[in-house]
């Protein structure tokens, strides 16, 4: 999509962004998220990577077992075709967000990847030993999704599908945003990743969201999803430089 006024001949900064689920697709019909992010400047790019509904079951089952592997080389790839098809994307204007599992994706890739400038993981899955004994899903969705191994049959894999275990591989500057009362992706989640990154000096900043759950971005409060918008748009303009 592109930015609100666009102008050819201009080069603009681009956010990527990663859906939930893993296991739920993007569309084309209005959606706020993509109108704000335009409306203040930004390109957007958006992808349905394998572990999306709405192209089969086998690939809808890709990604399971393999969180941050096939599907991070999609989100990826995904980038690198926008950037070759279009020229007006500022390769060196680039940020990254996902929410939940696409927190997940956010939090994981800037642990793989230093070609983002800036990026925003909410509600994110950061940690998947913890997620296991205190999501409201997590003894069933963790252990399906990691491909069907419980934290004590195979420990090892919990830890190395974490994105907190890449936390010192991380130097491009993070938003985590997290709601106090989420249940599926508690906020012990944000707290752990936070923890780690400023003691390790890195460029990162925390928001917490009271009385709110993981519903914040569709169901929250009137006034708290605008202060998330607000929060959202300071933090990606002080490194992206929207017209």
């Amino acid at each position: 999509m592109k930015p609100a006024g666009f102008e050819a001949g201009r080069r603009y900064p681009l956010l990527l962004n990663v859906h939930g689920g893993p296991h739920a697709h993007y569309g084309y019909p209005f959606f706020d998220e993509f109108q704000v992010q335009c409306g203040a400047g930004y390109g957007v790019l958006y992808a349905n990577p394998r572990g999306s509904q709405g192209y089969g079951e086998a690939f809808t089952a890709a990604v399971v077992g393999d969180w941050g592997g096939g599907d991070a080389a999609d989100v990826e790839a995904a980038l690198d075709e926008a950037l070759r098809r279009f020229d007006w994307i500022d390769p060196e204007r680039l940020g990254l967000i996902g929410g939940s599992y696409g927190g997940f994706m956010t939090s994981w890739i800037v642990g793989h990847s230093k070609r983002f400038r800036v990026a925003c993981s909410e509600r994110a899955v950061n940690v998947q030993t913890s997620m296991f004994g205190t999501s409201d899903i997590g003894y069933l969705f963790n252990q399906v999704e990691l491909g069907g191994v419980l934290p004590w049959e195979d420990f090892g894999k919990y830890v190395e599908r974490s994105p907190l275990t890449y936390a010192k591989d991380i130097t491009t500057p993070l938003l985590i945003l997290h709601s106090e009362d989420d249940l599926r992706c508690p906020i012990e989640q944000g707290e752990q990743l936070f923890v780690a990154l400023k003691t390790l000096r890195r460029e990162v900043v925390f928001v917490r969201f009271p009385d709110e759950n993981h519903e914040l971005t569709r169901s929250g409060k009137p006034r708290h999803r605008l202060e998330r918008f607000r929060i959202l748009l300071e933090w990606f303009a002080r490194y992206l430089r929207p017209a």
